[in-house]
């Protein structure tokens, strides 16, 4: 599937910058993206032209990373009725144009046509002073404040890859958001 390929490599480029410095291969992708072929999922996508330039994911929590849903078993939400925001990637040359809001909107109406209660996401936590943090480097932080996303305290999931500077998989600490439908 060509449209699998694009986005497992969009995913690749994009995730090797900062924060996640993710050095990622296309088959370890092409084996995580098979968690959205299901009738719960949606995968948006962002085209100039035929060329995909962004793409965002979603699905219910409780059919995605067993980690993630156990995190937020263990803190009182049911995963069944939690959409679970995979990844939103766009190219840097297109951002600002509200393409980052879309995907959002796409994923928050699908969440609520499955009629899920709440949207949650991810986000790595890195020291502020990381040694490969670059110095414009901007958190999302300000952007999913304003759609109402909240880190959740205390509630942070390990997951694991390689990073772009290390020779072997490492845990990374992602802080869980979460936002009412």
């Amino acid at each position: 599937m060509a449209w699998f390929d694009a986005i497992a490599d969009l995913r690749i480029q994009i995730f090797r910058g900062f924060p996640y410095l993710y050095d990622g291969t296309r088959a370890y992708e092409q084996k995580y993206l098979k968690h959205y072929l299901n009738k719960h999922s949606l995968i948006v996508g962002a085209f100039d032209g035929k060329k995909l330039v962004g793409a965002a994911t979603c699905g219910i929590l409780s059919e995605h990373d067993q980690s993630f849903s156990e995190t937020l078993s263990d803190a009182g939400f049911n995963p069944e009725t939690m959409l679970y925001c995979g990844e939103s990637v766009l190219l840097p040359e297109y951002r600002g144009q509200g393409i980052g809001h879309a995907f959002f909107d796409y994923r928050e109406a699908h969440g609520r046509e499955l009629g899920l209660q709440f949207s949650c996401f991810a986000a790595v936590n890195r020291p502020h002073n990381h040694p490969l943090k670059p110095e414009n480097y901007q958190p999302l932080d300000e952007f999913w404040y304003k759609r109402d996303y909240v880190p959740l305290e205390g509630v942070e999931a390990d997951f694991s890859w390689k990073d772009v500077d290390q020779d072997k998989e490492t845990d990374k600490t992602m802080q869980i958001w979460l936002k009412m439908l």
